[in-house]
């Protein structure tokens, strides 16, 4: 059952500079899994050449070949799926913000990734996989790598860690699995002590009814996903991306709103933006 009923479409914003193939056709699938419309969503940022140049040109082939790219996306889109409804929006400003302001009726955001470093991301004014993955109100896909289609049997890896985001995670990846028929492989992580190797005997029967506490409700509802879960040790970025080799897609939730840079995105989720072998998708906590 999907929660957000009147979200209507598939958000995807389309990179001036580089088409984005892979995200764009993993939109239009899932757009047709759901039976949403897609719109592609590309942002032109302003020309910034002192006082002594004329940006107006410049700005205005930049638009041209915005329209380009978008006419090119949407045929490419309705060469796979002829079906889908496709509106396109060519919009002057800057990718993040408008993104997250045109996102109102988007059942999810979908990106691509420019492969740019951790500090590059923060610094880049053209940065847009943090700023909108941290600010967003529904979930953001960032498709950097391909799902793994031919992983049998196919699987969606979430996060638990028993926040609020967390399980609206849960609750995403059982709707995405119960979608794709796939399972759901939920990984709760617990990080060595800095203090004590070792933990009382009791840690690990906690972890593991608040993992089995966090899939009843989910289970309930898409009695046909099958699922496993289990507790690691060892850093949750490294133990998820290694969970999520072979996965559809890695799902992990967000605690509250972060601020343009994405600074207050959260370490792990920032962390597999950068590591997962999957596509990552982020559910804000509602």
């Amino acid at each position: 059952m999907t929660s957000n009923l009147d979200h209507s479409e598939v958000l995807v914003g389309v990179d001036l500079n580089r088409p984005f193939d892979l995200p764009l056709i993993w939109a239009a699938d899932e757009a047709h899994r759901r039976r949403l419309s897609m719109r592609l969503l590309l942002a032109v940022p302003p020309t910034h050449h002192g006082h002594h140049v004329d940006s107006t040109a410049q700005h205005l082939a930049l638009r041209a070949h915005g329209d380009d790219s978008l006419a090119q996306a949407a045929a490419r889109i309705h060469e796979r799926h002829p079906d889908l409804k496709v509106v396109t929006e060519l919009l002057d400003g800057m990718p993040a913000p408008l993104i997250c302001r045109h996102s109102g009726q988007a059942r999810m955001i979908v990106l691509g990734s420019r492969g740019l470093g951790r500090l590059a991301e923060f610094l880049s004014a053209g940065s847009v996989t943090v700023p909108v993955s941290a600010q967003a109100p529904c979930p953001v896909v960032v498709v950097r790598e391909p799902e793994h289609t031919t992983q049998e049997p196919p699987h969606v890896v979430v996060g638990v860690d028993g926040s609020t985001a967390s399980a609206a995670a849960v609750a995403f990846a059982f709707e995405e699995a119960d979608l794709r028929g796939a399972e759901v492989r939920a990984v709760l992580v617990r990080q060595p002590s800095l203090v004590s190797f070792r933990e009382p005997a009791s840690a690990e029967p906690e972890r593991l009814q608040l993992l089995s506490e966090a899939i009843a409700g989910p289970s309930a509802e898409y009695p046909d996903v099958h699922v496993t879960h289990e507790v690691v040790r060892g850093h949750p970025v490294e133990e998820l991306a290694r969970a999520s080799e072979g996965a559809l897609a890695v799902v992990v939730g967000r605690r509250g709103q972060g601020g343009y840079t994405g600074m207050r995105l959260g370490s792990v989720v920032h962390g597999l933006l950068h590591r997962a072998p999957c596509p990552v998708i982020t559910v804000p906590a509602p």
